[in-house]
């Protein structure tokens, strides 16, 4: 009956952003453009996006922010039917946009949040993924409280139960590991239910202790050698055996607006390595990982046997969300698709 399963479902905490306009200081703002975001739902629009079925799981409150939220959700097609309802408010993130040697900043406001007080037991997993070919989380939703870790555990062990696919985004985010826990003590025993691993070389390096060997991110300048993270994807695999997949993404960051991006897969003993892409204005980098992680399982799931095109997919995805305001990619796979030919021109199209 595995062919009936279509759906992809993510698991995690959706905000309302709030982000200064025009790359003004939160200081000077009198005014903050609104809209909604989180790891998750990200890669649930991106999905949307492209055609795919998808069903985001979160907790909300019973309030008019969460009612726009949902809205907001259907506006890109992601299904909402296995959202629960429950707690008092909204996970709030603010955002000041950064320029050249600025970075941005992102100030979060989501302490007890609606997803932050959930429990084990809340969420029906069996019934959620019943008609699920694949489940993705990231390593913010077990950082934010023992009861967020719990439910993301039990949904990866019920998908395991069940041949669903999992993937993973490790995410991590030292201001958000707040519990009494480290991700160190709480990771592990998620990912090893993980069939796909997305990460880039901090994420594994401070939540696993796993590094390239000779590597120092500060003095690359924007120059990377994918080479020197086979040795991380070896690494992760060999402490986490039953992912097929590792993948990590490559950003090299000249300042705030000036970024060079790729990726590399490795599977099966092969590292295949993605162009790399010049970005010299960005627009908006918030996303970009989860705008990588959208193409990549889209590829893997439009191309299975082809890890390069799926690679390369999720780069090109990614590379144009950076043009893209917001938290959610907003691309066609036509638009990906052109890029991925390397037409980067960006010349009207009419």
């Amino acid at each position: 009956m595995n062919h009936m399963k279509k759906k992809i479902v993510t698991f995690g905490e959706i905000m309302l952003r709030l982000a200064t306009p025009d790359y003004l200081r939160l200081n000077q703002a009198t005014q903050l453009n609104l809209s909604f975001g989180g790891g998750e739902a990200n890669v649930a629009v991106s999905l949307s996006n492209y055609g795919l079925e998808t069903e985001f799981v979160t907790r909300l409150p019973g309030n008019d922010i969460a009612r726009a939220c949902v809205m907001d959700l259907h506006k890109y097609n992601v299904g909402t039917n296995h959202i629960i309802y429950g707690g008092d408010r909204m996970g709030i993130y603010f955002l000041e946009t950064g320029a050249v040697a600025r970075a941005s900043k992102v100030i979060y406001d989501r302490a007890n949040s609606s997803i932050a007080t959930i429990e084990k037991g809340m969420i029906n997993w069996q019934e959620v993924l019943r008609d699920a070919k694949w489940f993705h989380w990231t390593g913010i939703t077990p950082a934010l409280s023992i009861g967020a870790a719990e439910a993301c555990l039990e949904a990866i062990q019920t998908a395991n139960k069940m041949g669903i696919t999992v993937s993973c985004d490790l995410n991590y985010r030292k201001n958000l590991w707040k519990y009494g826990k480290t991700a160190s003590e709480i990771m592990p025993g998620l990912v090893e239910g993980c069939d796909i691993i997305l990460g880039n070389e901090e994420d594994c390096e401070k939540v696993f202790g796993i590094k390239p060997e000779n590597f120092d991110v500060t003095s690359t300048r924007g120059e990377i050698n994918p080479e020197e993270f086979e040795s991380v994807c070896t690494q992760v695999q060999a402490r986490f055996p039953r992912a097929k997949k590792v993948i990590i993404t490559l950003r090299g960051a000249i300042n705030a607006n000036h970024n060079t991006w790729g990726g590399v897969l490795y599977a099966n003993g092969t590292l295949y390595q993605s162009s790399r892409y010049d970005i010299t204005h960005i627009v908006d980098r918030v996303g970009g990982g989860d705008s990588f992680m959208g193409g990549l399982i889209y590829g893997l799931v439009t191309y299975p046997g082809n890890d390069q095109k799926a690679l390369d997919f999720a780069v090109a995805a990614s590379c144009l969300k950076h043009t893209v305001y917001g938290d959610y990619n907003q691309v066609t796979i036509e638009e990906v698709e052109k890029l991925m030919s390397g037409d980067a021109s960006g010349r009207v199209s009419r």
